[in-house]
């Protein structure tokens, strides 16, 4: 069965159309960054990317070296998060939907809030990549995902989406890797397929591709190794640095 326009969201069963629409957002302030109580800007960042790209860490570091308050992605207290790496047809609904509220209450208490902050996955890739792909593999049902899109839609019109949006790119072999490496808080990754990484990373960039709402950093992470040598972790910085709007305003320290 084919869904061609579902609440804003366009879903694309084949190559020649991609997507246009991100769900309804509101426009951020006129010089393009969000206000904070004072009157002055501030910056909202956003790292997105498949599993295993090292985002949670990427978000602690940069978070740390330039006072950004992080967000993290609800993992360890996802009550659905094992089941669903077990039978991912028959819990794709609830743990969506769980991703999708916890991400959203993130992001208002970002653009709510006072300070330069950092999300760790954003609410966009959920309804983009996570839940088209679950649909589109028929592991999510027609009304399921109607569903879903609706209150997606709904809550974006309550948003305004992120100053840059930083997309780490992985190859699956080297996602496996990660995934490997951190086994041992979360057994249930071994479960997760090939394919699953793969059709990911295809949905990611299309994703990253089509990106209209902001600016768009896409890093290429396979020869970057940021944790045990500091001078990728400063190359990524100060390809930040480059692509940031009134950057002697937001980080003085890069």
């Amino acid at each position: 069965m084919r869904v061609d326009s579902i609440g804003g969201l366009m879903d694309i069963r084949h190559s020649s159309n991609r997507t246009e629409a991100l769900g309804a957002m509101p426009a951020k302030h006129a010089n393009g960054k969000l206000a904070n109580g004072a009157g002055g800007p501030r910056l909202f960042m956003a790292i997105a990317g498949n599993i295993g790209t090292g985002k949670t860490t990427l978000t602690k570091m940069l978070a740390r070296k330039y006072g950004w308050q992080p967000h993290f992605e609800v993992v360890d207290t996802n009550p659905y998060l094992a089941d669903f790496y077990d039978n991912m047809a028959r819990w794709s609904f609830p743990i969506q939907i769980f991703f999708l509220n916890s991400r959203f209450k993130a992001h208002k208490k970002i653009i709510d809030g006072n300070n330069s902050s950092i999300q760790d996955r954003t609410i966009y890739e959920d309804a983009h990549i996570f839940a088209r792909n679950l649909f589109e593999s028929g592991k999510m049902e027609e009304r399921d995902y109607r569903t879903y899109l609706d209150l997606y839609d709904e809550m974006c019109k309550h948003l305004s989406p992120p100053d840059l949006l930083i997309y780490l790119r992985k190859s699956v072999p080297r996602l496996k890797e990660n995934i490997r490496m951190r086994v041992v808080d979360r057994d249930y990754e071994n479960k997760i397929p090939d394919q699953y990484l793969y059709d990911l990373n295809r949905y990611y960039d299309e994703f990253a591709g089509n990106y209209k709402y902001g600016k768009v950093l896409v890093i290429d992470t396979d020869d970057y190794d940021f944790v045990r040598r500091p001078q990728d972790f400063e190359a990524i910085g100060r390809r930040i640095f480059e692509v940031l709007d009134q950057q002697e305003m937001f980080l003085p320290g890069f």
